[in-house]
């Protein structure tokens, strides 16, 4: 019995690359590699307007540059007026004021102090700036209403027609009297002198007032235990008496004290009303 031989043959590879190696039921799929379009039109469109806004930006910015060009060398003060002062000269209210190179532009100044409320310095309440042309402002000041000052633990007390301690400070000031015969234990600031009637702070800046409007200068005022009122001028006590018919005392004393000059004594006024004229001084030898 003859052996069959066993033929082997040797499988060919396809030709043609991947796509002609084919199975039966498997589809391959079609892969295709495509470079993006394009689009010349819309390319321009964005960088296009890209282009307005940046052109938009810079001309903003050249002409905000243009105007602080010109707002510096043209608002440059020149000239300063200063208004509503008592307690500082004019030059001191320009050194608080105008404390760096900013602070010498008008417009810069003007808000800046836009009715600001000052701190830190005595007296003065708050300040506005106004520009009157582009070179030259004014300063509004705005004190505190004093109507008078205490002395306490070698300190001078200030304080307002209710009597609110507005302020205190190392130095007498020459613009309100000093007053004696008040009666209190403490002092704190921002709130009302501990005395026994507070109407009389009213009556004090009556009193400053008055001798502020007929140019008087008066030393100090000094209250007894009744409240009788006394003012002193150099050598010349004149006792008022009561705050009663006030205005017309303080208007007869200014044609009384020019007569008075170089005397020393006391004028006698707590009788006078304008029914009877009582006057009399009591020289001091």
């Amino acid at each position: 019995m003859k052996k069959r031989r066993r033929v082997v043959r040797k499988r060919q590879r396809p030709s043609g690359g991947i796509n002609s190696f084919k199975m039966p039921g498997l589809k391959l799929p079609d892969i295709r590699f495509r470079m993006p379009e394009f689009n010349f039109g819309e390319f321009v469109r964005l960088h296009k307007s890209i282009c307005i806004i940046a052109a938009f930006f810079l001309i903003v910015c050249v002409l905000a540059l243009g105007g602080c060009l010109y707002i510096y060398n043209n608002y440059t003060i020149k000239q300063v007026y200063v208004d509503g002062n008592t307690h500082y000269t004019d030059q001191e209210i320009m050194d608080m004021v105008m404390t760096d190179s900013l602070s010498r532009n008008s417009i810069y100044l003007s808000f800046l102090y836009r009715n600001k409320e000052i701190t830190g310095i005595p007296f003065v309440e708050k300040m506005n700036v106004e520009v009157l042309s582009p070179d030259t402002v004014r300063i509004n000041v705005y004190e505190k209403a004093v109507a008078g000052y205490v002395k306490y633990l070698d300190r001078f007390i200030y304080f307002d027609r209710e009597g609110m301690v507005v302020e205190t400070s190392e130095e007498a000031s020459d613009d309100v009297p000093l007053v004696l015969g008040l009666d209190f234990d403490y002092v704190i600031l921002h709130e009302k002198l501990p005395v026994g009637d507070e109407t009389v702070f009213a009556e004090i800046l009556d009193i400053t007032q008055l001798l502020a409007k007929y140019d008087l200068d008066a030393d100090k005022i000094f209250f007894d235990s009744e409240y009788n009122i006394y003012l002193y001028f150099d050598g010349v006590e004149v006792n008022l008496g009561t705050n009663e018919n006030i205005d017309e005392k303080v208007i007869q004393l200014q044609y009384i004290l020019p007569e008075l000059q170089g005397k020393s004594g006391i004028l006698k006024m707590s009788e006078y009303n304008s029914g009877t004229q009582n006057i009399t001084f009591e020289e001091k030898k």
